[in-house]
């Protein structure tokens, strides 16, 4: 069986390269996620991990003018996963262990996305 080709994306964005990452870990433990919140909980933070994904990727091929407003979007769904994977630690569906693996990457992927998000407000033109 061939390897799957090199991807060359996540080598231009590291911020993209940390999130695949955090959302591999979250995806092992997604799978031991207690049923009663498996499909509610458990959903809304597999969603928000592919959604935060998807701004990084965007920001990342995005003109200058709509930069911005793509990683803009990112940080939110980044402070949104944050506050939802806290919950599930507080309602004990992530144990210690578990939630700080996923806490580690995201705090790093958090100030990775602030630093972009001054860099882009640094280069938009005044109005």
């Amino acid at each position: 069986m061939l390897p799957p080709p090199p991807t060359p994306f996540k080598q231009d964005l590291p911020v993209l390269q940390k999130t695949a990452e955090a959302y591999k870990i979250w995806h092992a433990q997604h799978a031991a996620f207690p049923r009663l919140s498996k499909f509610t909980l458990g959903a809304k933070i597999d969603g928000l991990f592919t959604d935060l994904i998807e701004s990084l990727l965007m920001a990342g091929y995005a003109s200058p003018e709509q930069k911005a407003a793509y990683v803009a979007r990112a940080a939110a769904k980044l402070d949104l996963l944050k506050f939802f994977i806290q919950s599930a630690w507080e309602l004990k569906c992530l144990d210690h262990k578990k939630y700080a693996a996923l806490a580690a990457p995201l705090a790093e992927i958090g100030r990775m996305v602030g630093g972009w998000r001054k860099t882009v407000q640094n280069k938009a033109p005044d109005r």
